[in-house]
């Protein structure tokens, strides 16, 4: 077995926002949400104290004792890092930080993964399937989305998270692992598996460099960090996101593969 890792900030000037960490037969990749200019996050911590709480958390309970299936794992550690700072800081303000996960675990006969919100899971097999939560493209596909711009969009945005009709995210509420999408396939079905934040999975929804087979293909044999090399020049080529909209310049970009037959 063989498992490549990368991960790359941004902004080198900022810290990483993502979290990552691999303890066993356990993946655990986290994108933590920026919060808007202001900073106003009714919570006096940042973005990495957070995900690296939630992501160690979530990590301890999917890797030792008991084996609990991955939403619990993951409602367990919100519960815990929720626990860590209630008593300091506002957790009902819509911004506290918050986190989008993709969850690996594997045994013998088990491939298990979860996703919630725009994370994502590849699971590579007979041919590649992408695990992928939906509900936060949906949302950016909705007419008043698009046609929002700068304090607007983000206010519109910020406003659809967290509550039906919108899309959810790891934050202060455990009971949002109900919104997570979860499974397991067979191991002797499984190649490899894929663990990625959306900054590495613009390859191929933002730059249209390949599908996703394509990008498991490249992440297997290229490496990850190749893979980020390359999404990084495209940003270059195209600063201003007029040939490849997107929502950032440059974004955190957190990629695991894992190769099962190696």
């Amino acid at each position: 077995m063989r498992i490549d890792i990368a991960t790359v900030p941004g902004d080198p000037r900022r810290p990483n926002e993502d979290f990552v960490a691999v303890a066993g037969e356990v993946v655990v990749v986290l994108d933590g949400v920026t919060p808007p200019p202001d900073g106003v996050t009714g919570c006096v911590h940042d973005v990495p104290w957070f995900v690296a709480r939630l992501g160690a958390s979530a990590v301890e309970r999917a890797s030792t004792g008991p084996r609990s299936d991955l939403a619990e794992c993951l409602a367990g550690a919100i519960e815990t890092t929720a626990a860590a700072h209630r008593d300091t800081c506002d957790l009902a303000h819509p911004r506290t930080p918050q986190a989008t996960v993709a969850m690996l675990r594997w045994d013998a006969d088990l491939v298990e993964h979860l996703v919630l919100s725009d994370a994502a899971v590849l699971l590579d097999g007979p041919a590649v399937t992408p695990i992928l939560d939906t509900t936060l493209t949906d949302v950016l596909a909705r007419d008043d989305v698009r046609a929002a711009h700068g304090r607007v969009y983000r206010e519109l945005i910020e406003g659809l998270r967290n509550v039906d009709g919108g899309f959810f995210t790891a934050a202060a509420d455990p009971a949002v692992v109900a919104r997570a999408i979860t499974g397991s396939t067979p191991r002797s079905e499984v190649h490899g598996a894929a663990a990625l934040t959306d900054g590495v999975t613009r390859w191929v929804e933002a730059f249209g460099a390949g599908d996703w087979s394509g990008l498991c293909e490249q992440l297997g044999k290229r490496g990850c960090s190749a893979v980020i090399d390359e999404i990084r020049r495209y940003e270059a080529a195209d600063p201003d996101g007029v040939r490849y909209p997107r929502g950032k310049r440059h974004d955190d970009a957190t990629a695991v593969y894992v190769d099962f037959d190696s």
